[in-house]
């Protein structure tokens, strides 16, 4: 409705009434034209029939909703259900070009400008969750594993002649993955214990520079967000050692927006240092559905090189969903939720703080880790070998989720004799948690994983593995027991019997006192991870 077909309408309905409703309508047009004028997060959330509102403009801007339109073309936003089409607010078209996502598309000014809008919003809300030196970012409709392939893969054409990523240590499987998937070779750097934290080990990665060269380096990897007792990386220590040695710096922020620690490390890393983009999950940090990330850094350039890596179009469904989520939220809405995810945490530790004392268990202290908690289970792993893995499956079957119990390594004999199955498959190590590996390395704290590393082959059928120079080379620095497989009749190759539990890196420690202590990696310890991930966590 125009100002003509408001007066027009006046010969219909009384002139006071359609005035009325006119300025109803105004106070839409106006929320639209600051959003469209600035180019921010509204402080106040809309309602939704302001959001709807929105949307369906947006969607009669695009040619397959033209009135008339007879597209012949192979790409015409032709939707065979009217079911999906309302499910995606007729905005077919999806985003980008074939040379790059941010670009306009000519048959598509309503998808482009939900596309602009929606990286202009994004951005406002990390300068407003406390990295305010960021430049650009853009929205692309992959998860986070994938989006750090895409920097690496931009870096590449940056640094033909580096093979190798710098990564201290982080064991989830998209981690590691998004840098095999790029062609690279990941150089892992063990974090070293301090007292129940694992922290980056700083000294090993500048020496790890000077031995590889830093012109073979392609990057350094480094993590904000993991789970306890690993804690963020020393993101200004590595930033510093990658403008020092002129090498890119990519962070994996994945669900750190939503915690102000992790924002700071970032922040404060590209002032004293080098970072070069930083890659965040949207489903972790704005609660919309899994598929999308945003990529984010302070030189504009680089991001916008690569937003024009990614082939082709993409969808706009991830674009669209953290649009409308923000804007129903307004900024002072997600400001209340940060908070409220803060107060949350705090509750949260000092709960189990008081339920680990009543156990005479322990709470371990990571001061360092805003958004993971991990506590002791040693005196019910001592009681029954199965309680531990029996509490872990309590929890899920009572709709508690995001708190995994996480069994110990304990001496061969457990495993059962040569003749026996192996009995570790299936058992989730603490620090082996989505690696996706299950033969552990019971020396120097190493993993074994013959079917995830780059150059690794292995033979199921025979039970045995052959370890290939990647793997070797970067994650076990020497010959185990270990390494010598014995036959079984499980999936696996089981571990050699002379393994012993495994230890922390670092310097030779006395493990009886170790065991004692609860520390990571030592022998009896178990944990319960429990992971403070969006803005609520629940304990039953």
């Amino acid at each position: 409705m125009n100002a003509e077909n408001f007066g027009s309408s006046e010969r219909l309905v009384a002139a006071a009434y359609v005035r009325q409703g006119a300025q109803g309508r105004r106070g839409h047009e106006l929320l639209l034209r600051a959003l469209l004028e600035q180019g921010k997060c509204p402080e106040d959330g809309w309602d939704e029939s302001t959001i709807e509102l929105f949307l369906h403009e947006l969607a009669i801007m695009d040619s397959n909703n033209f009135l008339g339109n007879c597209g012949v073309g192979e790409r015409e936003g032709r939707v065979a259900s009217g079911l999906v089409a309302r499910r995606h607010y007729r905005l077919i078209h999806g985003i980008g070009r074939s040379g790059d996502i941010s670009a306009v598309q000519p048959k598509a000014a309503g998808s482009s400008l939900l596309n602009k809008l929606t990286n202009s919003v994004v951005l406002d809300i990390i300068k407003l969750a406390g990295v305010q030196t960021v430049t650009n970012c853009f929205v692309v409709p992959m998860a986070t594993g994938m989006s750090l392939t895409l920097c690496f893969l931009t870096l590449r054409h940056k640094r033909p002649k580096a093979k190798y990523i710098i990564w201290p240590r982080i064991d989830q499987k998209s981690c590691f993955k998004s840098m095999i998937t790029a062609g690279f070779e990941p150089v892992v750097i063990e974090n070293v214990l301090e007292g129940d934290e694992l922290r980056t080990d700083i000294e090993a990665v500048e020496a790890k520079i000077k031995a590889l060269g830093a012109e073979n380096i392609l990057c350094v990897h480094s993590t904000t967000s993991c789970f306890a007792p690993r804690v963020p990386d020393r993101l200004e220590e590595l930033a510093v050692i990658c403008a020092n040695y002129d090498i890119p710096h990519i962070v994996n922020n994945a669900y750190g927006v939503q915690s102000s620690k992790c924002m700071h490390l970032i922040k404060q890393g590209a002032r004293v240092g080098r970072i070069d983009a930083f890659v965040q999950s949207l489903d972790k940090n704005f609660m919309v559905p899994v598929g999308g990330a945003i990529i984010a850094g302070f030189d504009a350039s680089f991001i916008q090189e690569i937003s024009k890596m990614y082939p082709g179009r993409a969808s706009a469904s991830p674009s669209l969903d953290v649009l409308i989520t923000l804007l129903s939220l307004g900024a002072s809405g997600y400001k209340q939720l940060l908070k409220e995810r803060k107060e949350m945490f705090s509750y949260l530790s000092s709960g189990l703080k008081k339920l680990a004392d009543t156990h005479n268990e322990r709470l371990l202290d990571t001061p360092h880790n805003p958004i993971s908690l991990a506590m002791s289970l040693k005196n019910l792993d001592e009681n029954n070998d199965v309680a531990v893995t029996q509490l872990g499956s309590m929890l899920f079957t009572r709709q508690v989720s995001g708190a995994s119990a996480c069994q110990s390594i304990t001496p061969a004999s457990r495993y059962g004799s040569a003749d026996s199955p192996d009995v570790s498959h299936g058992i989730r190590f603490a620090w082996m948690e989505e690696a996706g590996c299950s033969l552990p390395c019971c020396q120097h704290g190493r993993l074994h994983c013959p079917g995830l590393c780059a150059g690794a082959k292995k033979s199921h059928n025979h039970g045995k593995a052959r370890v290939g120079r990647d793997l070797k080379d970067h994650l076990v620095p020497a010959p185990l027991p270990c390494m010598e497989m014995l036959p079984t009749r499980s999936r696996w190759p089981r571990p050699h019997p002379a393994c012993r539990v495994p230890v922390a890196a670092g310097p030779a420690q006395d493990h009886t006192s170790q065991a004692s202590m609860l520390q990571i990696r030592v022998l009896s310890f178990v944990a319960v991870i429990l992971r403070v991930r969006s803005w609520s966590s629940t304990v039953c």
